[in-house]
């Protein structure tokens, strides 16, 4: 591949990544400070999300998860996200295969994998529904494939966590049709016209981690070739050196469009995909890729930090202009989550003080303000000043992925800065 490289990084000790050259500076993050943190993101997992959602959102008359949660847990809404079905499967079997074998995780992870394979796919076309009842009747399917890349990820750590055949194909197929209906939609109306086309970061950031997933879980071939083709993608037509910036929404040759929807930023979207492309470039030792990665992190804080009140916003213009939606400036659970993980990453990486206290303003900020202290987990939304919008858990967007994923992340970071911990926390 073939990218700018503005310039230079030095690197940190930091095997999780595949990065192990060097130490680092104990002034930014002292010993006590990681061994707080670490214990903040691992007993908040195993102790408060994990339970939460197990306790609240499993079906247990018609399987997978009902994920449509009010604050104290109460089910609002029994319709089942298809997102979330993948989703929490691949978490619980992420779970059982690299923090510890437990029988319940693996019982709920088969469960879901059932309701997937028996309620969630079309058999008309064999694609994905994205939202069906609770017994499993269609009700949605939308234009795009994340439905699959995502069931993909939950069949690949069940095929780890079993080694069984079955596993592995369902996890090929369900990449391959991720990958084929974005490349060559099929069966579906376009949302627009060809007027004005655009192409979206979406498709190359998802494609990043499925097939990272895909590649340690099922040694799936063509893992490295559609890594390589989507940062290439990103590198080209989605970074813009000039600006600093990454843009969501571009034309086809990447050209930025002057309209509402391609002068519109989601700095938590590529600051998720900076530590996708940042993993990437240590578990390969290379450097001009976890440069890139950075860079994306680097000019993204810059575009989406909130100066007046802490706390990444969710859309800001490229061009300092109104945005169209008009959530623009709330705060949204999980661009803080990705902004956590991007900068604890970043400060593994390079040990740079700066990155240590980015991580130490989104950590404080979003941790005073999204946790519900009473009845557990995190509220999703809220204000631009941090008062709480919507008491809602869960609904078919949030579920039990980006915060269980940003405490697993985090604490195994941490871990391995301050040496081993014990993964039992009760």
């Amino acid at each position: 591949m073939n990218g700018s490289q503005p310039f230079q990084h030095g690197f940190g000790k930091c095997s999780i990544l595949g990065c192990s050259n060097i130490g680092l500076p104990t002034k930014s993050m002292n010993s006590k400070q990681r061994t707080e943190l670490l214990s903040t993101y691992r007993d908040g997992l195993l102790n408060d999300t994990l339970p939460f959602w197990i306790e609240h959102c499993v079906d247990h008359d018609h399987g997978g998860f009902m994920t449509s949660l009010n604050q104290d847990g109460t089910v609002i809404d029994t319709d089942k996200g298809v997102w979330q079905q993948g989703r929490f499967t691949w978490l619980l079997g992420e779970l059982f295969n690299n923090v510890e074998p437990r029988d319940t995780w693996i019982e709920l992870a088969r469960q879901g994998a059932a309701f997937l394979d028996k309620h969630c796919f079309d058999p008309a076309d064999g694609r994905m529904w994205f939202h069906v009842t609770r017994e499993g009747l269609p009700i949605r399917k939308r234009r795009y494939a994340f439905s699959e890349s995502f069931a993909a990820i939950a069949y690949g750590e069940l095929a780890q966590a079993t080694g069984e055949q079955q596993y592995i194909d369902k996890a090929t197929r369900c990449f391959d049709c991720f990958i084929n209906h974005h490349l060559s939609p099929q069966g579906v109306t376009p949302k627009f016209t060809d007027t004005r086309p655009t192409r979206s970061l979406s498709f190359p950031m998802i494609t990043i981690a499925t097939a990272q997933e895909l590649r340690d879980s099922i040694k799936l071939p063509s893992a490295d070739e559609w890594i390589d083709r989507s940062i290439d993608d990103i590198r080209r037509l989605h970074l813009k050196e000039d600006i600093e910036c990454v843009m969501e929404t571009i034309s086809p040759r990447g050209d930025i469009l002057d309209h509402f929807d391609g002068r519109m930023l989601n700095p938590g979207h590529a600051i998720e995909g900076a530590w996708f492309i940042m993993r990437e470039g240590t578990l390969r030792g290379d450097e001009s890729l976890t440069c890139t990665g950075l860079q994306m992190l680097d000019w993204m804080w810059q575009r989406g930090w909130d100066h007046e009140h802490g706390g990444m916003l969710y859309y800001v213009d490229v061009n300092g202009l109104p945005v169209q939606e008009y959530w623009h400036d709330m705060k949204f659970w999980w661009p803080q989550n990705e902004t956590i993980i991007a900068t604890l990453m970043a400060y593994c990486l390079t040990g740079e003080p700066k990155y240590a206290e980015w991580h130490r303003q989104i950590h404080d900020w979003a941790h005073s303000r999204f946790p519900d202290r009473e009845h557990g987990e995190w509220f999703g939304y809220l204000h631009r000043d941090g008062r709480l919008s919507s008491t809602l858990k869960g609904n078919f967007w949030k579920g039990p992925f980006h915060l269980p994923r940003m405490q697993l992340i985090c604490w195994q970071l941490l871990e391995e800065l301050t040496g081993p911990a014990s993964m039992d926390a009760n």
